[in-house]
């Protein structure tokens, strides 16, 4: 007699949890857009703006974002050049980016790793001018090793941009699409 209505509490005991977690979770399939309406199809992603004294950041940025939509939504990416079609236009401006130096060698008394900080401000605004999406504080970080042959600065200095972008792309693509 007991077990029955012991099963039966049991039963309740583990799928009330679960029921309770399906329905507040926010659960969405991935490409759909938490943020942006059923209406947008298209989206234009003019250059950045870059507010730093460092010059092509913008350009790595905005092509990783690009790379970032194509890849992983629905939306088609319309060129720059194409602003006035698209039915949602994401901008973005660099705020600040600093490299200071993060580890030292203890033999030389020189830097052998910095550190580059990023931050920006994006908004996906519709073709009223409605803001579907805004983050005025990304802030990324990006670690690289030094070289004592400065000709060769630049060149160490790339691929950590090109990694830090990569990170913000994915970030701003999953804040845009995710919201829980």
């Amino acid at each position: 007699e007991n077990k029955p209505s012991m099963l039966r509490g049991l039963q309740v005991l583990f799928v009330s949890p679960l029921l309770l977690l399906s329905i507040g979770c926010g659960y969405h399939a991935m490409g759909s857009a938490a943020h942006v309406p059923e209406d947008v199809h298209t989206i234009a992603v003019p250059f950045f703006q870059n507010r730093t004294q460092f010059s092509h950041t913008e350009v790595t940025l905005t092509q990783a974002t690009v790379q970032e939509l194509n890849t992983r939504t629905k939306f088609r990416v319309l060129p720059r050049e194409d602003v006035g079609e698209a039915d949602a236009v994401l901008k973005g401006t660099v705020l600040s980016e600093t490299i200071v130096p993060y580890t030292y060698n203890v033999t030389t008394g020189q830097s052998s790793s910095y550190m580059i900080t990023l931050t920006a401000s994006v908004s996906l605004t519709d073709r009223d001018g409605r803001v579907l999406y805004r983050h005025d504080g990304y802030t990324f970080h990006q670690q690289y090793e030094a070289t004592s042959d400065l000709s060769t600065f630049v060149q160490e200095d790339s691929p950590a941009m090109g990694r830090l972008s990569r990170d913000f792309a994915q970030s701003l693509v999953s804040d845009m699409l995710e919201s829980f």
